[in-house]
């Protein structure tokens, strides 16, 4: 895919709010090790079912191409994935079809990572679904992962509130000394290389690793067991950004959860919106508004070229940016 993006318009349609205060939006992240196999699809979603989630990132779905569907539940999945027709890695979100009415635009970026975002009065919800390499994986592998990672980071308005979640294949461990406004004391095993990228990319953007803030017993925090049994490591996170850290209220891992895979769905039980900690004088109170109904354009994309699928909006007020953190960036970490 090349960085050339066109879009894709709809309009006609009044976008609904995903995020409102004191309503509970229950999401999850999930290496299900493949869809493309009968019926898997369908297991997926009634675990989805059973624990209320309407809204789940999906890794190694093995699809090819890109693209989005509607299935007979009502439910909609979006999915990036390889484009030489070879089934390995990919990347899904599915969502409950009341929220897909929420979607204002998604992007399939590559194999390894999905976009979307969507409309709040309150609050927009951009969602980035990730598949990293592994630990082992070629360094020049993961500066690609990280430096694409990076780069929708910087493009995603400051106000929003930003969920990274998927497989990171990274142990941040439990020692959080110097990285307190990233990550707490509740993380598992030893940091590894990508769990030294991780959270210098979280020091970097001021995201917070959800999993290492809440304490659980240590069954319920990790995410990846080993064929044999004997290993166990907590390498799927879901991260949010530090200024809409009150509104995440738990993360637990799901070990009923059962799609044939390795991996425990990863679960942010509730996310309930609070206030904006930053730029927001103590005392400020919001009201969600409805959201003006926009004109439909379509433009088709181009073959070969990096597609983003957006749904127009009014324009709104120019969100105050982030302050700039004095941790370095991962891209020095990685040079050192």
């Amino acid at each position: 895919m090349t960085d050339d993006s066109q879009t894709h318009l709809e309009a006609g349609i009044s976008r609904a709010d995903i995020l409102k205060p004191k309503v509970t939006l229950r999401v999850g992240c999930w290496n299900v090790r493949t869809l493309y196999q009968t019926g898997k699809l369908a297991q997926v979603i009634k675990e989805m079912e059973s624990y209320n989630l309407e809204l789940i990132g999906v890794s190694e779905t093995r699809w090819t191409g890109s693209g989005n569907r509607q299935l007979a539940t009502g439910h909609q999945i979006m999915y990036s994935g390889r484009t030489d027709d070879h089934h390995s890695r990919g990347v899904a979100i599915i969502t409950t079809k009341q929220v897909h009415k929420c979607l204002l635009e998604w992007k399939p970026v590559n194999e390894r990572i999905i976009k979307a975002r969507y409309n709040s009065s309150f609050a927009k919800l951009t969602v980035i679904v990730c598949y990293a390499p592994t630990e082992d994986s070629p360094e020049v592998e993961k500066d690609i992962f990280y430096d694409k990672l990076q780069e929708l980071v910087d493009e995603t308005p400051s106000h929003d509130v930003l969920l990274i979640m998927g497989v990171l294949n990274a142990k941040v461990g439990s020692k959080n000394e110097g990285k307190e406004s990233t990550m707490g004391k509740q993380g598992m095993g030893e940091i590894n290389d990508n769990g030294e990228r991780l959270t210098a990319l979280c020091q970097e953007n001021r995201l917070v690793i959800g999993g290492t803030i809440f304490e659980h017993e240590n069954i319920h925090k990790l995410t990846w067991t080993s064929p044999n049994g004997n290993t166990r490591n907590q390498i799927d996170h879901i991260i949010i950004n530090n200024r809409w850290r009150s509104s995440l209220q738990d993360v637990v891992a799901k070990r009923g959860a059962d799609v044939g895979s390795d991996h425990t769905l990863r679960s942010k039980d509730k996310i309930k919106t609070q206030k904006d900690q930053e730029n927001r004088p103590t005392g400020t109170s919001y009201e969600c508004s409805k959201t003006k109904r926009s004109r439909r354009e379509e433009i088709l994309p181009n073959p070969g070229e990096e597609q983003v699928y957006s749904f127009t909006e009014p324009a709104r007020t120019r969100p105050v940016p982030l302050q700039q953190s004095s941790a370095g960036s991962w891209r020095e970490m990685a040079r050192t």
